[in-house]
């Protein structure tokens, strides 16, 4: 196994290397990346610059004027604005001998008797050799340590791995990713967005950069939009009623467009007009949903994302199998109703054990978890086809210890029984539609949304 290397070990390399030359411009908690690379010998070698425009006038003067400073619209203005007087000011000595670069972020760490979310929006805009055009790679943190001195001494670190990576490893990405929180110790510091840009990086996916960070468990789950562009969850999240689906999407139904639909129509008289507006639905798969003989599938999860995002519905993916992570991880992006919907076969595995292994107060727990706050659960009923019955939320039948237990849930309306807009969709489950397009059945476009027809067509041949 290779040793990793310390953040000072890295700052030497960069500065013992004549190519690499540019400035730093750090806002909200110090200038611990720049200070990295003053520790270390042969500073000048790297560094042109270093600046904190810490107050709001002074910023604005440099960077323009923001309605937020911490965001990732303030963080590409520093980097422009960085870059480019760098260039202007010392293309002509050494432009043709350096590849220039602006290191920036914008940080919100723990301040005094603030107890607010602390995170920073970091970035890099480079040469890939003299006199290139820039590109620009840009990720969102969050500080999970409990006092300001840890956290700026972690984001010093992942600002210097940051930049070794955008030099060393952006031909790999999953060693990129990994490489963010080297010489940090564990759940120091969490990374929920990575991305790359501008023309160098055309051919770069940043949904894939988006799964690599939850394959590496640098996060618990990463947000795109139905445009396919990866957003930071909580800028997303924040204040908006959520409607969630899980599931495979292997391929997408009618059948789930349905489940969405009706939960939604049930949702929505928790919500008043403003919230109803406000309100996003969401599509999640979860990382064990994506697996191939032990192994992650990246195009497996771009084609299920398409097909997702063909039929207007935002992607969410994560490594949350259990119900009660997945509420968590949303309770912590709003504040506001959240609405899970699953299946009746789905609501029957809650009541597993194997779900709650790892908490100390087991299944109880697991529930409590998962009804924390304003999360409610949106049943959509089964059709037994041995029976014939139509099972619903409200004859479903808990395990018998669970009968009261159940009960109170669906009297207190944490569990809400949801109607079927067409019971004919019961018919097929993903995986008999899949049997279907492979066998070369044409029956299948009856179950599938037409906008994703083409998608799923390509995805699920693929799989042959």
């Amino acid at each position: 196994m290779e040793k990793i290397q310390t953040v000072y070990e890295k700052a030497l390399e960069i500065n013992l290397d004549p190519s690499i030359y540019g400035v730093f411009a750090e806002i909200g908690a110090g200038q611990e990346t720049a200070n990295c690379f003053f520790r270390v010998s042969a500073t000048a070698g790297t560094v042109a610059k270093t600046i904190s425009a810490y107050d709001m006038v002074m910023s604005d003067a440099l960077y323009g004027k923001t309605e937020r400073y911490v965001s990732q619209e303030r963080l590409q203005s520093m980097l422009r604005y960085e870059f480019d007087l760098l260039v202007e000011r010392l293309a002509k000595s050494k432009g043709d001998s350096s590849t220039f670069f602006a290191f920036c972020n914008t940080v919100r760490a723990k301040g005094y008797q603030d107890d607010g979310e602390c995170h920073g929006w970091l970035g890099v805009r480079f040469q890939i050799k003299p006199n290139d055009k820039p590109c620009e790679i840009r990720i969102h943190i969050r500080l999970l340590d409990q006092n300001n001195p840890d956290q700026m001494e972690a984001l010093g670190k992942v600002g210097v791995n940051l930049i070794y990576a955008a030099f060393h490893y952006r031909d790999d990405l999953k060693l990129f990713a990994e490489s963010l929180v080297d010489d940090i110790s564990p759940n120091r510091v969490e990374v929920d967005l990575l991305r790359f840009e501008e023309e160098h990086f055309r051919f770069i996916d940043n949904r894939l950069c988006a799964l690599q960070l939850v394959e590496s468990n640098l996060t618990e789950a990463s947000l795109f939009n139905t445009e396919g562009e990866v957003v930071q969850p909580f800028d997303i999240l924040y204040k908006k009623p959520i409607l969630l689906l899980r599931g495979s999407f292997n391929p997408i139904l009618k059948l789930h467009l349905d489940m969405l639909a009706q939960s939604k129509r049930v949702f929505a008289k928790e919500l008043d007009a403003d919230e109803q507006e406000r309100a996003i639905e969401i599509c999640e798969i979860s990382t064990n949903n994506l697996l191939r003989d032990g192994l992650l599938d990246h195009g497996d999860f771009i084609d299920r994302a398409d097909a997702i995002q063909a039929v207007g519905k935002s992607v969410l993916v994560s490594r949350s199998a259990e119900f009660h992570r997945i509420a968590t991880y949303l309770n912590r992006c709003s504040n506001q109703s959240i609405g899970i919907v699953l299946s009746i076969g789905i609501l029957n595995e809650l009541f597993k054990e194997k779900w709650s292994e790892d908490l100390a107060g087991g299944m109880l727990e697991s529930f409590g978890r998962l009804f924390k706050n304003k999360v409610n659960l949106y049943v959509y009923p089964w059709h037994n086809s041995k029976s014939g019955e139509l099972v619903t939320a409200d004859n479903f039948k808990a395990p018998k210890d669970w009968e009261l237990f159940y009960r109170h849930l669906k009297d207190n309306q944490r569990i809400c029984s949801v109607g079927t807009g067409n019971p004919s969709l019961l018919a097929k489950t993903s995986r008999s539609v899949l049997k279907q397009i492979q066998a070369g059945n044409d029956d299948w476009r009856n179950w599938v949304p037409e906008q994703a027809h083409d998608i799923v067509e390509r995805h699920s041949r693929s799989l042959l």
